[in-house]
């Protein structure tokens, strides 16, 4: 049976890197890295666009037809609200696959520093429009909404995510992944 991992949490703290280690790792997986998808829309820098509405439909299109060829599909994305993880869940039910719910997570001031740090010190274009529109501030919020939502959660994994321990870090992904 295929699996949708939702691979949740702030931005900044690792999703990215660890879904990309485990579709390497799982040869099939789709890495379905919605923040690649924006840069497919036209107009996506404008702060005034709103590429989600485009995006979404996408998204949704792309791990549907994944998962009914009976492969898995891991999507990291940030979702702090209940009805935007049971979208998910209702989506890999509806396609025959199994849901994980997996919150990489680590403490509220090494998020806002490593969301801060990640926004000044690349080059890349989604990361500085996304740090842009965001901000340090916004992000603790996201935080915190985050762990109000986990506790609404009685089947999400917490994983945590130490900085610059990717490996170790992708350890517990995978071991939560078994379990």
């Amino acid at each position: 049976m295929p699996v949708l991992v939702h691979l949740n949490g702030p931005p900044g703290v690792g999703k990215s890197t660890l879904s990309a280690l485990h579709a390497d790792r799982n040869p099939g997986t789709l890495n379905l890295d919605v923040d690649a998808l924006h840069l497919l829309i036209g107009g996506w820098r404008d702060p005034r666009t709103d590429t989600w509405q485009a995006v979404w439909p996408l998204v949704h299109a792309m791990a549907a037809t994944h998962l009914d060829g009976g492969h898995d599909v891991v999507l990291p994305q940030y979702h702090a609200r209940l009805d935007e993880v049971a979208v998910l869940e209702d989506l890999a039910r509806a396609h025959g696959a199994a849901f994980r719910e997996v919150v990489l997570l680590a403490d509220r001031g090494t998020t806002v520093a490593r969301f801060d740090r990640r926004g000044r010190e690349t080059a890349d274009p989604w990361i500085r429009h996304h740090h842009g529109l965001l901000g340090p501030d916004r992000l603790g919020t996201m935080h915190d909404d985050l762990l109000a939502l986990v506790r609404l959660l009685p089947d999400a994994v917490v994983v945590p995510s130490a900085e610059g321990a990717v490996e170790e870090t992708y350890a517990l992904l995978a071991a939560a992944l078994r379990a």
